[in-house]
């Protein structure tokens, strides 16, 4: 109620056509309040509840407990055994004298318990380089969380500024709509005064049916693609908010700084890497077939048995402490050690070709990218220059209408062409920052810069 007083004292002062504008500016007020989703609130929101990532990075603490102290071999092993058995038999003794001992079901009992110890001196090298090749398995599953959160926020930002694209657009048609509604509303005070025919009304009518309609539409698109967004960012998905409509490039003395260094924190190059030196830890390993294993063993013990009237001793108890040292060489295993080598060496040259083709592919993605964004970033600032000119046509237009030196026909194209500019606009823009972001991903800052 506040809002329509405060319009109506406007109208006192100022013209309908202003008056049009307060009303803008107070309703851009009133829905400043609404829930306002910035862009670094939409990153935190995927880091946080993104599944996919969520996936990511239970892999990489998968890989993290794999290098642990606990799975390397360099710890010792302690096994507890204990054991305890009864036998039954019919016994015929016949002693050194010539005399004979007969038992019926004579019992034996055996009992034993025992701690044993083993630890494993060399081994050829093999867990020395399994070591390795597990913390470089983790640093392999940190790359790859980190593909896939860059991924994920290359997602994130084309739904958000798919939503900032038809919020603007929503703008526009608003505003489109609202000069149709005036040009309607001139054409009838005209019309009442005889000075123009029905045809002027007749075609305000239906170019404002016309505004009606794509604006419903686009609001109704504005509604699909927020649940788009609140999909990505694992959110009600009926949640509704207003998204940052601003855009800031980078300077181009920085993004050509990052694609000089792309070759060093490009994440499939980076990802290559890590995989040739995990192959190149395996076929180390392999080699360890080649040596002897040298062991330490040690155990403490308690034994006990009964025995029958049959036998020299009624019983028996043992306990004590035992160790050694063992050694032992595969002279030869069938042959598998040495196909396991060869399929090894063979494994990390695969790796290091795969790499050089990624590496060609690194380039032509850049190359291609920065293209597309330098054509992209120039199409925009034509747009902006396009939007300049069309709003000069249509306000002289306007003016031209209202002193009746142009039909409605004519008003309507210049119209048409403002909003056609407007929403070309509006898509280039966003076109180029994603092809920036893009550009970014491939050079390996995306993950460094101000959004």
């Amino acid at each position: 109620m506040f809002i329509f007083l405060f319009a109506l004292r406007l109208q006192q002062f100022i013209g309908a056509k202003t008056l049009f504008v307060s009303l803008v500016l107070i309703c851009t007020l009133v829905n400043a309040q609404e829930e306002f989703l910035s862009k670094e609130e939409a990153v935190k929101l995927t880091l946080e509840n993104n599944l996919g990532i969520k996936i990511a990075e239970n892999n990489k603490e998968i890989a993290k407990n794999n290098k642990s102290a606990l799975n390397t071999g360099y710890l010792p092993t302690l096994t507890a055994t204990g054991s305890g058995s009864l036998d039954i038999n019919d016994q015929e003794a016949t002693f050194q004298d010539g005399s004979v001992r007969e038992v019926d079901g004579a019992e034996t009992k055996r009992y034993s318990a025992a701690l044993n110890l083993g630890y494993t001196l060399f081994d050829g090298l093999g867990r020395w380089y399994n070591l390795k090749r597990l913390k470089e398995e983790y640093n392999l599953s940190d790359l790859q969380a980190r593909q896939t959160i860059e991924n994920s926020i290359i997602q994130l930002f084309t739904v958000y500024f798919e939503v900032a694209r038809i919020t603007e657009n929503v703008g526009v048609l608003t505003e489109t709509k609202a000069n149709t509604q005036d040009r309607l509303k001139r054409a009838e005070y005209s019309f009442e005064y005889g000075q123009v025919n029905k045809l002027e009304v007749l075609n305000a009518q239906v170019d404002l049916v016309n505004d009606s309609i794509n604006l419903m539409n686009e609001k109704q698109l504005l509604a699909n693609t927020l649940r788009d967004l609140n999909i990505v960012v694992n959110q009600d998905m009926e949640r509704t908010f207003n998204v940052d409509t601003t855009v800031t490039f980078v300077s181009p003395l920085d993004l050509e700084t990052y694609v000089k260094e792309a070759e060093v924190n490009n994440i499939r190059l980076l990802l290559a890497n890590s995989n040739i030196s995990i192959s190149d830890y395996n076929l180390k390993a392999s080699r360890s077939v080649y040596l002897p294993t040298v062991g330490l063993t040690g155990s403490y013990g308690w034994n006990e048995g009964n025995f029958p009237a049959t036998n020299f001793l009624a019983s028996n108890t043992s306990t004590g402490v035992s160790a050694g040292i063992n050694l032992t060489w595969n002279l030869f295993d069938g042959g598998s050690g040495i196909t396991n080598n060869k399929n090894a060496k063979l494994a990390l040259e695969n790796q290091e070709v795969q790499k050089e083709q990624v590496l060609l592919e690194v380039k032509r993605d850049i190359a291609n990218a920065k293209g597309d964004y330098e054509n992209r970033l120039k199409v925009y600032r034509l747009q902006e220059q396009n939007v300049i000119t069309a709003t000069n046509n249509f306000d002289r237009s306007s003016e031209r209408y209202k002193l009746g030196q142009i039909t409605s026909v004519e008003l309507r194209q210049a119209q048409i062409n403002l909003l056609n500019a407007q929403t070309s606009k509006n898509l280039a823009k966003y076109n180029a920052k994603l092809a920036e972001l893009q550009l970014l991903q491939l050079t390996g800052q995306l993950l460094n810069i101000q959004y």
